[in-house]
Protein backbone atom coordinates (compact mmCIF):
# COMPACT_ATOMS: atom_id res chain seq x y z
CA UNK A 1 0.00 0.00 0.00
CA UNK A 2 1.60 3.72 -0.87
CA UNK A 3 -0.47 6.45 1.03
CA UNK A 4 0.71 10.21 0.61
CA UNK A 5 -1.15 12.76 2.98
CA UNK A 6 -1.44 16.82 2.14
CA UNK A 7 2.24 15.97 0.47
CA UNK A 8 3.85 19.47 -1.10
CA UNK A 9 7.47 19.19 -3.12
CA UNK A 10 9.20 22.50 -4.32
CA UNK A 11 12.81 23.21 -5.62
CA UNK A 12 14.24 26.47 -4.65
CA UNK A 13 11.68 28.54 -3.72
CA UNK A 14 8.85 27.60 -5.69
CA UNK A 15 5.94 24.86 -5.14
CA UNK A 16 5.62 22.33 -7.52
CA UNK A 17 3.20 19.74 -5.78
CA UNK A 18 1.00 21.23 -2.97
CA UNK A 19 -1.25 19.63 -0.59
CA UNK A 20 -1.45 15.85 -2.72
CA UNK A 21 -3.40 12.72 -1.39
CA UNK A 22 -3.40 9.36 -3.02
CA UNK A 23 -4.35 6.30 -2.09
CA UNK A 24 -3.22 2.78 -3.60
CA UNK A 25 -3.66 -0.34 -2.12
CA UNK A 26 -2.83 -4.03 -3.42
CA UNK A 27 -4.50 -4.72 -6.52
CA UNK A 28 -4.64 -0.92 -7.71
CA UNK A 29 -3.60 0.26 -10.55
CA UNK A 30 -3.31 3.93 -9.95
CA UNK A 31 -2.98 6.90 -12.88
CA UNK A 32 -1.14 10.65 -12.14
CA UNK A 33 -2.46 12.30 -14.88
CA UNK A 34 -2.07 15.95 -16.54
CA UNK A 35 -0.80 18.42 -18.86
CA UNK A 36 2.70 18.79 -19.40
CA UNK A 37 4.36 20.71 -15.93
CA UNK A 38 1.02 19.66 -13.53
CA UNK A 39 3.73 18.19 -11.45
CA UNK A 40 3.17 14.67 -11.92
CA UNK A 41 6.80 13.23 -11.99
CA UNK A 42 7.54 15.18 -9.20
CA UNK A 43 5.07 13.96 -6.69
CA UNK A 44 6.10 10.38 -8.67
CA UNK A 45 9.48 10.52 -7.23
CA UNK A 46 8.20 12.05 -4.31
CA UNK A 47 6.68 8.71 -3.29
CA UNK A 48 10.28 6.31 -3.99
CA UNK A 49 12.19 9.34 -2.12
CA UNK A 50 13.98 10.38 -4.63
CA UNK A 51 12.62 13.95 -3.47
CA UNK A 52 12.10 15.26 -0.13
CA UNK A 53 8.11 16.59 0.49
CA UNK A 54 8.51 20.14 2.45
CA UNK A 55 5.25 19.00 3.92
CA UNK A 56 3.26 16.08 4.23
CA UNK A 57 3.74 12.31 4.44
CA UNK A 58 4.69 9.78 2.24
CA UNK A 59 4.44 5.82 3.47
CA UNK A 60 5.10 2.38 2.09
CA UNK A 61 2.73 -0.53 4.13
CA UNK A 62 2.59 2.76 6.67
CA UNK A 63 6.39 2.94 6.74
CA UNK A 64 7.62 6.61 5.91
CA UNK A 65 9.37 5.74 2.90
CA UNK A 66 12.36 8.03 4.25
CA UNK A 67 13.17 5.88 6.72
CA UNK A 68 13.64 2.35 3.90
CA UNK A 69 17.48 2.63 3.05
CA UNK A 70 19.02 1.22 -0.39
CA UNK A 71 18.03 -2.24 -0.59
CA UNK A 72 15.31 -2.32 2.02
CA UNK A 73 13.21 0.11 -0.37
CA UNK A 74 14.50 -1.84 -3.44
CA UNK A 75 12.72 -4.75 -1.92
CA UNK A 76 9.35 -2.93 -1.19
CA UNK A 77 9.90 -0.72 -4.80
CA UNK A 78 10.57 -0.82 -7.84
CA UNK A 79 10.99 1.98 -10.60
CA UNK A 80 10.48 2.20 -13.98
CA UNK A 81 11.71 5.91 -14.87
CA UNK A 82 11.64 8.35 -18.33
CA UNK A 83 15.49 8.48 -18.12
CA UNK A 84 17.75 5.90 -17.94
CA UNK A 85 21.33 5.73 -19.28
CA UNK A 86 21.55 4.36 -23.19
CA UNK A 87 25.12 3.52 -22.98
CA UNK A 88 25.56 0.93 -20.57
CA UNK A 89 28.29 -1.74 -21.82
CA UNK A 90 26.20 -4.47 -20.47
CA UNK A 91 23.99 -6.87 -22.33
CA UNK A 92 19.94 -7.23 -21.86
CA UNK A 93 20.31 -9.96 -19.57
CA UNK A 94 22.74 -8.37 -17.32
CA UNK A 95 20.36 -5.26 -17.25
CA UNK A 96 17.29 -7.51 -15.85
CA UNK A 97 19.77 -9.23 -13.95
CA UNK A 98 20.42 -6.05 -11.82
CA UNK A 99 16.17 -6.36 -10.44
CA UNK A 100 18.09 -9.39 -8.55
CA UNK A 101 20.82 -7.00 -6.47
CA UNK A 102 18.31 -6.64 -3.52
CA UNK A 103 17.84 -9.97 -2.86
CA UNK A 104 21.41 -11.18 -2.58
CA UNK A 105 24.21 -10.01 0.17
CA UNK A 106 27.28 -7.80 -0.65
CA UNK A 107 29.62 -9.44 -2.84
CA UNK A 108 27.84 -12.78 -3.38
CA UNK A 109 27.34 -13.91 -7.09
CA UNK A 110 23.96 -14.38 -8.61
CA UNK A 111 22.61 -17.77 -8.44
CA UNK A 112 20.67 -19.80 -10.74
CA UNK A 113 17.47 -18.39 -9.34
CA UNK A 114 18.60 -15.55 -10.13
CA UNK A 115 18.88 -16.04 -13.80
CA UNK A 116 15.83 -18.19 -14.04
CA UNK A 117 13.76 -14.61 -13.19
CA UNK A 118 15.53 -12.80 -14.96
CA UNK A 119 14.42 -15.15 -18.22
CA UNK A 120 11.01 -15.31 -16.80
CA UNK A 121 10.83 -11.44 -16.70
CA UNK A 122 11.74 -11.23 -20.13
CA UNK A 123 9.65 -14.10 -21.53
CA UNK A 124 6.28 -11.85 -19.49
CA UNK A 125 7.51 -8.64 -21.68
CA UNK A 126 7.93 -10.42 -24.81
CA UNK A 127 11.68 -9.70 -24.89
CA UNK A 128 13.30 -13.07 -24.16
CA UNK A 129 14.88 -12.71 -27.81
CA UNK A 130 16.93 -9.67 -26.85
CA UNK A 131 18.50 -11.02 -23.56
CA UNK A 132 21.68 -11.48 -25.07
CA UNK A 133 22.02 -7.98 -27.36
CA UNK A 134 23.45 -4.89 -26.24
CA UNK A 135 21.19 -2.80 -23.97
CA UNK A 136 22.69 0.28 -25.71
CA UNK A 137 21.47 -1.01 -29.34
CA UNK A 138 17.99 -1.13 -29.04
CA UNK A 139 15.20 0.85 -29.77
CA UNK A 140 12.88 2.93 -27.89
CA UNK A 141 10.14 0.52 -27.49
CA UNK A 142 12.67 -2.18 -26.68
CA UNK A 143 14.70 -0.62 -23.71
CA UNK A 144 11.30 0.48 -22.26
CA UNK A 145 10.47 -3.32 -22.13
CA UNK A 146 13.70 -4.30 -20.49
CA UNK A 147 13.38 -1.91 -17.82
CA UNK A 148 9.83 -3.53 -16.84
CA UNK A 149 11.21 -6.32 -17.34
CA UNK A 150 14.01 -5.58 -14.59
CA UNK A 151 11.71 -4.27 -12.31
CA UNK A 152 9.61 -8.12 -12.69
CA UNK A 153 12.80 -9.85 -11.68
CA UNK A 154 12.99 -7.06 -8.80
CA UNK A 155 9.81 -8.82 -7.40
CA UNK A 156 9.31 -5.70 -5.77
CA UNK A 157 5.40 -5.64 -4.48
CA UNK A 158 5.02 -1.82 -5.68
CA UNK A 159 5.57 -0.96 -8.82
CA UNK A 160 6.10 3.04 -10.28
CA UNK A 161 6.32 3.64 -13.69
CA UNK A 162 6.70 7.16 -15.41
CA UNK A 163 5.66 6.84 -18.88
CA UNK A 164 5.85 3.35 -19.41
CA UNK A 165 4.30 3.41 -22.87
CA UNK A 166 6.51 6.13 -24.08
CA UNK A 167 8.68 5.22 -27.28
CA UNK A 168 6.33 1.34 -27.75
CA UNK A 169 3.67 1.11 -30.73
CA UNK A 170 -0.08 -0.21 -29.94
CA UNK A 171 0.09 -3.28 -29.64
CA UNK A 172 2.88 -3.18 -26.63
CA UNK A 173 1.39 -0.31 -24.95
CA UNK A 174 -2.05 -2.06 -24.08
CA UNK A 175 0.49 -5.59 -23.24
CA UNK A 176 2.47 -3.46 -20.82
CA UNK A 177 -0.43 -1.65 -19.06
CA UNK A 178 -2.78 -4.82 -19.54
CA UNK A 179 0.56 -7.01 -17.49
CA UNK A 180 0.80 -4.33 -14.60
CA UNK A 181 -2.62 -4.84 -13.81
CA UNK A 182 -2.44 -8.57 -13.16
CA UNK A 183 0.71 -8.34 -11.73
CA UNK A 184 -1.28 -8.02 -8.51
CA UNK A 185 1.06 -5.45 -6.81
CA UNK A 186 0.54 -1.69 -5.86
CA UNK A 187 0.96 0.11 -8.71
CA UNK A 188 1.25 3.85 -9.59
CA UNK A 189 1.54 5.04 -13.39
CA UNK A 190 2.37 8.35 -14.89
CA UNK A 191 0.26 8.57 -18.66
CA UNK A 192 -0.09 11.03 -20.66
CA UNK A 193 -2.82 8.99 -22.83
CA UNK A 194 -5.90 9.34 -21.49
CA UNK A 195 -7.64 6.38 -23.25
CA UNK A 196 -5.15 4.09 -21.82
CA UNK A 197 -5.30 5.76 -18.00
CA UNK A 198 -9.23 4.88 -18.64
CA UNK A 199 -8.74 1.41 -19.59
CA UNK A 200 -6.47 0.29 -17.34
CA UNK A 201 -6.32 1.88 -14.29
CA UNK A 202 -8.55 1.76 -11.47
CA UNK A 203 -8.64 5.06 -10.23
CA UNK A 204 -7.04 8.30 -11.44
CA UNK A 205 -5.27 11.38 -9.79
CA UNK A 206 -5.87 14.81 -12.49
CA UNK A 207 -3.32 17.02 -11.45
CA UNK A 208 -2.89 20.85 -12.73
CA UNK A 209 -0.54 23.41 -11.43
CA UNK A 210 0.72 21.25 -8.90
CA UNK A 211 -2.81 20.40 -7.29
CA UNK A 212 -5.50 17.88 -7.38
CA UNK A 213 -8.23 18.95 -9.38
CA UNK A 214 -10.03 15.75 -9.36
CA UNK A 215 -9.65 11.72 -8.38
CA UNK A 216 -11.49 8.80 -8.37
CA UNK A 217 -12.64 6.08 -10.61
CA UNK A 218 -12.01 7.00 -14.77
CA UNK A 219 -15.56 7.89 -15.31
CA UNK A 220 -16.06 10.35 -12.59
CA UNK A 221 -12.52 11.98 -13.30
CA UNK A 222 -12.66 12.54 -17.28
CA UNK A 223 -15.59 14.35 -17.52
CA UNK A 224 -15.71 16.59 -20.74
CA UNK A 225 -16.60 19.39 -18.21
CA UNK A 226 -13.15 18.73 -16.09
CA UNK A 227 -10.85 17.92 -19.53
CA UNK A 228 -12.25 20.97 -21.27
CA UNK A 229 -11.25 23.58 -18.06
CA UNK A 230 -7.82 21.56 -17.47
CA UNK A 231 -7.00 20.28 -21.22
CA UNK A 232 -8.99 23.29 -22.92
CA UNK A 233 -9.95 20.82 -25.89
CA UNK A 234 -13.85 19.41 -26.05
CA UNK A 235 -14.24 16.21 -25.18
CA UNK A 236 -16.92 13.21 -26.22
CA UNK A 237 -17.58 10.37 -24.42
CA UNK A 238 -18.43 6.60 -25.82
CA UNK A 239 -18.81 3.70 -23.74
CA UNK A 240 -16.99 0.72 -25.50
CA UNK A 241 -16.54 -2.84 -23.80
CA UNK A 242 -18.16 -1.21 -20.40
CA UNK A 243 -14.98 1.50 -20.70
CA UNK A 244 -15.48 4.82 -21.03
CA UNK A 245 -13.07 6.33 -24.32
CA UNK A 246 -12.69 10.14 -25.16
CA UNK A 247 -12.72 12.09 -28.39
CA UNK A 248 -10.77 15.20 -28.44
CA UNK A 249 -11.79 18.46 -30.85
CA UNK A 250 -9.71 21.23 -30.38
CA UNK A 251 -11.66 24.30 -29.20
CA UNK A 252 -10.84 26.33 -32.37
CA UNK A 253 -12.01 24.02 -34.51
CA UNK A 254 -14.30 25.60 -37.14
CA UNK A 255 -17.01 22.79 -36.61
CA UNK A 256 -17.27 22.80 -33.23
Amino acid sequence: MITATDVSVGYDANLVIEGVDLHAAPGDVVGLIGPNGSGKTTFLRTLYAALRPRAGLVTIDEQPVTSLRGPELARHVAVVAQETPTDLPVTVADMVLLGRTPHRRALAAFTRNDHRAVAAALARVGARHLADRRYATLSGGEKQRVLVARTLAQQADHLLLDEPTNHLDIRYQHELLRLVGRLGVTSVVVLHDLNLAARYCTSLVLLDRGRVVATGAPEDVLTPETLRRVYGVHVERVTVNDCVQLVFIPIDDPET
